[in-house]
C-alpha cells in the first residue's frame, strides 16, 4: 500500500471517543482518544486492502462549525 496522509476528527460520546477518517467512509472507537485512534488505524489498513479502487476524498481545511435546524 502506497503512503497516504489522511484527516480524522477524535470526539467524546458518551463513555467512548469516535474516530472517523474524513477522507474516506471509516470509523471506530476505543475507551480513549489513543485507543480509538489505534482502532481507527487498524480499520482503515482493512479497508484499503479489501477495496481496490477506493473513493478518498480530499479534504483540506476542515473546519469544526455549529448549525441549528429549525
Amino acid at each position: 500500500m502506497k503512503t497516504m496522509q489522511l484527516k480524522n476528527v477524535v470526539w467524546k460520546e458518551g463513555k467512548y471517543f469516535v474516530a472517523q477518517c474524513l477522507n474516506v467512509e471509516v470509523s471506530s472507537f476505543g475507551t480513549t482518544k489513543v485507543e480509538a485512534l489505534k482502532n481507527l488505524e487498524e480499520a482503515l489498513s482493512l479497508y484499503f486492502e479489501d477495496n481496490n479502487e477506493p473513493e478518498i476524498h480530499d479534504v483540506e481545511s476542515p473546519e469544526l462549525g455549529v448549525m441549528t435546524l429549525k
